[in-house]
């Protein structure tokens, strides 16, 4: 892949209208917008911090039963990364109030036909 392929700026600049979309919904149990953002497919993956998921199905049932309580969190040292028009990571850690854990999350984005979609994801806390 050629380098002027990377970041381009309108493709960044719709990766982070989609990625901080993601954040709000997160915060605020968007489940609707939650579950819009991941690819419907049974390859969706998503490694949380106490379960690994595996189709969008699965990770459906988990948004439903996890609490919907406690979720605000302040990013930090959010890069988000985009390779050509379609293809995008999006890494950041995190910190809940309250809280000295550090959080990280890594996400992997591909620009379907109906828009920006998460097909992998990871969260963990540092130990």
């Amino acid at each position: 892949m050629k380098t002027d392929n990377i970041d381009r700026p309108a493709i960044l600049a719709e990766m982070n209208a989609a990625f901080y979309r993601y954040e709000q919904a997160l915060i605020s149990n968007d489940i609707n917008v939650l579950d819009e953002l991941f690819w419907h497919d049974p390859r969706t993956v998503r490694y949380g911090v106490g379960e690994n998921i595996y189709g969008i199905e699965a990770i459906r049932a988990f948004r439903a039963s996890r609490p919907s309580h406690g979720l605000d969190r302040e990013l930090v040292n959010t890069v988000i990364t985009t390779f050509g028009d379609d293809m995008a990571v999006a890494s950041t850690e995190f910190r809940r109030a309250g809280s000295d854990q550090v959080g990280r999350q890594q996400q992997t984005w591909v620009k379907m036909p109906s828009g920006w979609k998460i097909v992998a994801a990871h969260v963990s806390l540092m130990v």
